[in-house]
């Protein structure tokens, strides 16, 4: 089970789909190749995905053969989603991927048209992003690429973050 990294107590949280195999078998969310492009990015908007976040997943559990978590995995862990949801009460919520954003907010497909939009979840402000993953098979920072605007979509989040009350 892969529940969590990061700060406990950050007013930012970051849900992604669920642990690949390095996950899986470090027991941390995002530390692979992935994981270490989403550092850099939150680096890149001053964000320490330590120190300012708090980093987790929709499914705790590696899905077989690495595939998409199904609908029915999703909503058996959605109530430790809450939990943490609860127990973290981050101000603003990172949807990192079509998955996490169907997880989170119950939305399918469409990550092209839905990211970079707030959205509202149980009082919090959501934004969802390209999955890092996406990114690592679409490396170019040209302007209007998916790097390009997951950049934009970060530089958001972290003016939201600096306005008093998120």
């Amino acid at each position: 089970m892969v529940v969590s990294r990061g700060n406990p107590a950050a007013r930012l949280m970051v849900v992604g789909e669920g642990p690949g195999a390095q996950e899986d078998a470090s027991g941390f969310p995002f530390v692979g190749r992935a994981g270490q492009l989403l550092d850099q990015m939150m680096a890149s908007v001053s964000i320490d995905t330590n120190r300012d976040a708090y980093i987790c997943n929709v499914v705790k559990c590696r899905p077989p053969e690495n595939r998409k978590p199904t609908a029915k995995e999703m909503a058996a862990c959605l109530p430790w989603l809450l939990e943490q949801v609860e127990l973290v009460q981050p101000e603003v919520i990172l949807l990192a991927g079509a998955t996490a954003v169907e997880g989170v907010l119950g939305i399918r497909g469409g990550i092209t048209r839905l990211r970079g939009q707030w959205q509202q979840w149980q009082g919090r402000w959501c934004l969802p992003i390209f999955h890092p993953s996406y990114l690592l098979r679409n490396p170019s920072r040209q302007t209007g690429s998916p790097k390009w605007h997951t950049w934009q979509d970060l530089k958001e989040v972290k003016r939201r973050l600096d306005q008093p009350g998120g």
